[in-house]
C-alpha cells in the first residue's frame, strides 16, 4: 500500500545529512580497524551452527536492504535518506519493519562480527542503532508525520521501528 504526500509543498527533509550510509561505512570501518589493531577475543562460538546463524544474519540483511530498496523504486519514491519522502510506503518488508534498511545493515554488522569472530562488530552494531535512531529514524518519524499526518501515526501504530 502507498498514501500519497497530499500537501502542495511536502515539509523539508528530515535531515541534510545522509547520515545512514556514513554511519554504515564507519560501523565497517572502525571494527575491521579495531580487528586488525585491538583484537579482543570472540566470546561466541566457533561451531558450524554459529556459523550458520551468521549467515542467516547476512542473508536476512541482504534480502531486507534489497526488497525495501526494490518496494521504494515500486513506490517512485525516494531511498535517499537526506531527501522529503512523496509517498507512505506500508507493504513488502515496510509492512512489519518501519526501518528495514537499517534493520538489514545491523544483521550485516552482526553477519560481520560472527565471520571474523570480532566481539568490536557486536558493538558497531548496537552504536550503529544507537545513532541512526538519534541522528535519522526520529527526525524521520517527525518528518512523515508531519507530511501524512494520521495515516503515519495508523501505520506507525501497526508496525514496528526495529523487530
Amino acid at each position: 500500500m502507498t498514501d500519497r504526500n497530499v500537501n502542495a509543498a511536502p515539509p523539508e527533509a528530515a535531515t541534510k545529512f545522509p547520515w545512514p550510509p556514513v554511519l554504515f561505512a564507519g560501523a565497517i570501518a572502525l571494527p575491521w580497524l579495531l580487528t586488525v589493531y585491538a583484537p579482543l577475543p570472540w566470546p561466541g562460538l566457533n561451531d558450524a551452527a554459529a556459523y550458520w546463524v551468521g549467515v542467516a544474519f547476512g542473508a536476512f540483511g541482504l534480502l531486507l536492504i534489497g526488497s525495501a530498496l526494490w518496494t521504494l523504486h515500486a513506490h517512485q519514491t525516494t531511498y535517499l535518506p537526506h531527501r522529503s519522502a512523496t509517498a507512505l510506503v506500508t507493504s513488502g518488508p515496510y509492512r512489519r519493519f518501519r526501518n528495514p534498511i537499517y534493520l538489514g545493515e545491523a544483521l550485516l554488522l552482526l553477519y560481520g562480527a560472527q565471520m571474523t569472530q570480532s566481539i568490536w562488530f557486536v558493538g558497531a552494531a548496537l552504536l550503529f542503532g544507537v545513532l541512526v535512531t538519534a541522528l535519522q529514524i526520529v527526525p524521520e518519524e517527525r518528518h512523515l508525520e508531519a507530511t501524512f499526518g494520521e495515516t503515519y501515526l495508523a501505520y506507525k501504530a501497526r508496525s514496528r521501528r526495529w523487530i
